[in-house]
């Protein structure tokens, strides 16, 4: 019950209030992804009412929005081109269907791998984005939109300190609309984005045929949109914890995200994802719990509905406005202060994250690079740390070797390197007892190493392996069975 309550109804009135914004700010967003999709603009409408309502229950991360995205949106774009409206439902469903079956096999964990060079990246360059794909409303558009969006930026940053009781990104949407429509200000309003449904979604079934070519088309999309969805769910689950210093449940925000896929492509929408640039809004406004997820979505199905006019007379600069207050507050201005102070390869992952998103747009490039790039740079550092020392004992008979460090593929070389083979004595001790072998390839310099010293004539004893890295050399290595060592010896 405490967990009930403090997931619903901690903070009502923020919630509420909160939920107004972000279903205010989804409606151009929602509309802008479906031209970009190729679809009508109520697809993109309705999945965000359905991926917001089922979300609320479902979801892992309280106070986080899930809608119709930009970079689902553009993974669908061919699908539709080729196939039609109803291969996105199908597909759309499909999608739900993997993402649950991901929940289920943990693949959430995989989130450990990213480093935090690439969730910064990450931010920084959907930061960009945001702000980028406000300027079609703003270039060209004259000096009364410039002033508007100015206006509603001072009434967001300055209004929290007349009064925090309000958030100020709603004051300033109803100030610049009031405006606007009792001036007659001859400006872009939402209503010019395209048209608003006027009736409530239905259930139905894609009219698509049941077959394996049906499932040939849509499963290599599904796929694509199953993973770019997670991704994007997952990072901005990790960003919502950082906001707000608490947890949440990566497994249900898997399962959540692929339930609201589900429902939506049962209702006629297109396949969502969390937003953050409106999981962000959300949390600046003061929305924490769940319920500011849901009144999102039912908010957003209201107003395009019932209160369509209204809604189509906000002037798009007031939305603008609180876009760049999102990319403003999303963007991590640390990493540009502390630039100098961060490692090389910390700043070089994060700018190559940054890059690859803001040139193709598709937010799992940009983490795959950010991920590899992390990889290669802790397998550089960490192979670096290996240490091999030497010395004579037994009146110059036996040579002692001292190895200190993590011995894997990429330290194998160095571990090879440190031997002197060439070295004149009757016996070679090998102590790894300050040694881990992590991989085959460290087995295999292990192997390589006592080969090249019997080649010589030299008896090898290796000590100290610990009972993993024992364990590996028993099963894989060579060095210790004479039918393969006779063999390797006169290779």
């Amino acid at each position: 019950m405490n967990s009930l309550h403090q997931d619903w109804f901690a903070n009502v009135k923020n919630d509420l209030l909160a939920g107004l914004v972000v279903a205010l700010a989804l409606i151009p967003e929602a509309i802008a992804f479906s031209i970009i999709a190729g679809v009508d603009p109520k697809v993109g409408l309705y999945a965000s009412f359905s991926m917001a309502v089922v979300i609320a229950f479902a979801g892992g991360r309280p106070g986080m929005i899930s809608a119709a995205t930009g970079a689902m949106a553009l993974v669908m774009v061919t699908l539709v081109k080729d196939h039609g409206l109803q291969y996105l439902f199908a597909a759309t469903l499909l999608t739900g269907v993997l993402q649950i079956v991901a929940g289920m096999l943990r693949l959430d964990l995989l989130m450990r791998f990213v480093s935090r060079a690439v969730i910064v990246g990450f931010v920084n360059a959907l930061a960009i984005l945001i702000f980028m794909a406000q300027l079609p409303e703003l270039l060209g558009r004259g000096w009364m939109v410039y002033a508007m969006v100015a206006a509603g930026l001072v009434i967001i940053y300055l209004f929290p300190y007349i009064t925090k009781a309000v958030p100020s990104p709603l004051v300033a949407i109803i100030a610049l609309s009031a405006v606007a429509i009792l001036f007659g200000l001859d400006i872009r309003s939402v209503g010019d984005m395209g048209a608003l449904p006027d009736s409530l979604p239905v259930f139905l079934l894609p009219d698509v045929p049941l077959n394996w070519e049906t499932l040939r088309i849509i499963f290599p999309v599904a796929v694509t949109l199953a993973v770019v969805g997670l991704l994007e769910s997952l990072m901005t689950a990790t960003i919502v914890d950082d906001l707000t210093d608490s947890t949440s449940s990566k497994q249900r925000e898997c399962v959540g995200q692929g339930a609201a896929n589900i429902a939506t492509g049962f209702l006629g929408g297109m396949a969502g994802c969390a937003m953050i640039g409106q999981s962000v809004i959300n949390v600046k406004s003061g929305g924490r719990g769940r319920l500011s997820t849901l009144v999102a979505g039912v908010f957003l199905l209201l107003m395009i509905v019932f209160m369509g006019d209204w809604v189509a007379q906000i002037p798009m600069a007031a939305l603008v406005a609180v876009m760049i207050m999102v990319s403003i507050g999303t963007f991590n201005w640390d990493s540009l202060r502390k630039f100098r102070e961060h490692p090389k390869s910390f700043n070089a992952t994060m700018i190559a994250t940054v890059a690859v998103v803001v040139a193709t747009h598709d937010l799992a490039q940009g983490v795959l690079v950010g991920v590899l790039l992390s990889g290669f740079f802790f397998a550089n550092k960490v192979g670096r740390m290996l240490y091999v020392s030497a010395s004579s004992e037994d009146e110059g008979r036996m040579r002692a070797y001292q190895v200190v460090g993590q011995v894997f593929f990429a330290s194998a070389d160095y571990f090879v390197a440190s031997f002197d083979f060439k070295d004149v004595v009757e016996r070679v001790r090998i102590d790894v007892s300050r040694a881990h072998f992590w991989d085959l390839t460290a087995v295999g310099a292990l192997d390589k190493v006592v080969v090249k010293f019997r080649r010589e004539g030299t008896e090898v004893e290796v000590v100290g392996l610990n009972e993993a890295s024992a364990t590996l050399i028993d099963r894989f290595g060579v060095h210790d069975k004479p039918e393969a060592i006779e063999q390797l010896l006169n290779h």
